[in-house]
């Protein structure tokens, strides 16, 4: 266990940061699940209206730093590529 009073404090912001990330992260890889489920479903109506959503989970993680910038605009590039190929 920390015994400088710094490294407490940063134990406190780890804790802090990592449940604040994986709020981030799981609600990000439910809409991802939840539009890839709709894709297997060929519905791609609901799949496109709820592309908006995914878009703005994407970006909001990679602006808190959660995923990387190019981390999101390539998982958003991946999910609209996967919509406009199911036919």
């Amino acid at each position: 266990m920390a015994i400088i009073k710094s490294a407490k404090k940063a134990l406190r912001q780890n804790i802090k940061r990592r449940a604040r990330n994986t709020v981030y992260k799981e609600s990000l890889k439910d809409l991802i699940r939840e539009l890839k489920s709709l894709i297997e479903k060929k519905d791609l109506q609901a799949a496109r209206n709820l592309l908006p959503r995914v878009y703005k989970a994407l970006d909001k993680t990679a602006k808190v730093g959660v995923i990387k910038r190019n981390a999101a605009d390539r998982n958003k590039s991946r999910l609209t590529k996967l919509i406009d190929r199911t036919k």
